[in-house]
């Protein structure tokens, strides 16, 4: 894993990869912002290619490994922590996913988060916020291959974010897979579309917006074809889109659709893009939406911009956990300064030197006791569960499950096996950091300084080996028989811990 950079480098740039389209964009960072300067989009349509079974199949791994063959002409050469990359719908529900993450992250020469739905909606409304300046209270909404995401936000702050599991691609799949839309299948598709959005219609219609806006290429292609109608001036209308389904329904064969404004690459998802907006227009009695250019992939160049600017909404989200619970500030701040110092000793014998591994095991320190906020009995288990669970805004659910399984091994067994199923060779960086974090827990208690200046710590593989002041283990009883109680339960994991 590799966030590095505390300087915003020269060049970012920010892959998407989605449920129908990957997208790539590049930009150059300068002391006002981002300049954006290309752009680069392949319709790859994951969502198709997943079967009953959850599985991505072999076709539609090729085409997603082919696109990014291309993009990896612009990303391989930029340093790693300079590269957003990120996997939404089809690769949040597919099963055999990380075989496809594991190559893709080979051709591109960089990491893969998958982001949950609502980190998705958090990082789509970051894009249209930062250019589509607009000083109301808006609803953005952006229709996916496989999700539909739902922002209510004013200015830069959100209010309410929201994922559906319906998309152009998925919809077209169920109902329209026999290349045919007639009134009847179009009319279960919008029952369809309708019954997923009650699970949310109240909570919007009570946040009381001002505008609506559309980010996604399904929206724009819409708004563009009213346009070229001569029914709108760009923003989209119940007028407009009775006319655009009339257009569709009379055409009937999805692979005859040739509409002005719509490409003929987005064409095969028109009926299912309209069923989802028209179901969105009626649930939630819209009047107009105006479509966005901006969405996902601009999100996280900002986003990423934000990390290298001290600005890590990660930051924000762990604090906000912390403050769950109750515990002296002062004893969490103690470990803290101990879990560095130790990760400091050994960070080269174990190869913990990325600024990931700081960062991760400082968040593991704040956290660990926020399970306490449920219950003392297996508190470490309800912090794991909490802390993999929340919505933790700029997370993905790799950081989320890694930050986890700290909380869960800070005490008592080390579930081992979790750490060995990790990928790609995280779980012994994670081990590490989590024998460290336990034995932080344990000096905490130490406060005089000399001890802190005459204390020896070294590394091997598995081992550690801690060396006290002369006298100090026998003049401390108690921590002494602390650290031996560790060296035992750290013995069925296979660590050696050798206390002098």
């Amino acid at each position: 894993m590799s966030h590095s950079a505390q300087q915003p480098f020269p060049m970012i740039a920010a892959i998407d990869l989605g449920s129908n389209s990957f997208h790539l964009v590049l930009a150059k960072t300068a002391q006002q912002g981002v300049d954006i300067f290309a752009h680069h989009g392949e319709k790859v349509q994951l969502a198709a290619g997943i079967d009953a079974q959850l599985k991505l199949q072999d076709d539609a791994m090729q085409r997603g490994f082919a696109c990014l063959k291309r993009f990896a002409q612009y990303t391989r050469d930029l340093p790693q922590g300079a590269v957003r990359i990120v996997g939404t719908s089809s690769l949040r529900v597919a099963h055999n996913r990380q075989r496809f993450i594991e190559q893709a992250e080979q051709i591109l020469g960089h990491r893969i988060d998958i982001i949950s739905g609502r980190e998705e909606a958090r990082l789509i409304y970051l894009g249209v916020a930062h250019t589509l300046h607009c000083p109301e209270k808006r609803l953005v909404i952006d229709i996916g291959g496989g999700s539909t995401e739902f922002i209510i936000g004013q200015k830069f702050a959100t209010q309410l974010r929201d994922s559906l599991q319906i998309g152009c691609v998925s919809l077209s799949q169920r109902f329209f897979s026999n290349g045919k839309v007639t009134a009847e299948s179009y009319q279960q598709a919008y029952t369809a579309a309708r019954l997923e959005l009650l699970e949310l219609e109240q909570n919007l219609h009570r946040s009381n917006w001002q505008a609506t806006i559309g980010a996604s290429g399904t929206i724009c292609s819409v708004g563009q074809a009213l346009v070229e109608a001569g029914l709108s001036t760009g923003d989209i209308n119940h007028q407009g889109l009775q006319w655009l389904k009339q257009q569709v329904l009379a055409i009937a064969e999805i692979n005859k659709i040739n509409i002005p404004g719509v490409s003929a690459a987005r064409s095969s998802i028109l009926p299912a893009g309209l069923v989802i907006i028209e179901a969105i227009f009626d649930a939630l009695e819209i009047s107009q939406m105006t479509p966005s250019s901006s969405a996902l992939r601009e999100g996280l160049i900002y986003d990423l911009l934000d990390r290298q600017q001290q600005r890590d909404p990660r930051e924000v989200s762990i604090q906000a956990l912390a403050e769950r619970t109750t515990v002296d500030s002062a004893q969490l701040q103690s470990i803290e300064q101990w879990a560095q110092w130790a990760l400091h000793q050994v960070a080269n014998t174990w190869q913990l030197t990325d600024q990931w591994h700081r960062k991760l095991l400082s968040w593991a320190v704040r956290v660990h006791l926020v399970g306490l906020d449920i219950a003392h009995y297996h508190y470490h288990k309800h912090g794991a569960y909490l802390v993999e669970h929340s919505d933790l805004a700029g997370f993905s659910r790799q950081e989320q499950q890694m930050l986890a399984l700290l909380v869960r091994g800070h005490r008592r067994n080390i579930p081992i096996e979790s750490f060995q199923q990790l990928p790609q060779g995280n779980g012994q960086p994670l081990l590490y950091l989590c024998v460290l974090l336990r034995l932080a827990i344990l000096l905490q208690s130490i406060k005089d300084s000399q001890t802190l200046s005459e204390l020896q710590l070294s590394a091997q593989t598995n081992q550690l080996t801690l060396v006290f002041p002369k006298y100090w283990l026998a003049n401390n009883p108690l921590a002494a028989a602390r650290l031996q109680q560790e060296t035992q339960w750290l013995q069925r994991s296979q660590f050696c811990l050798i206390v002098k």
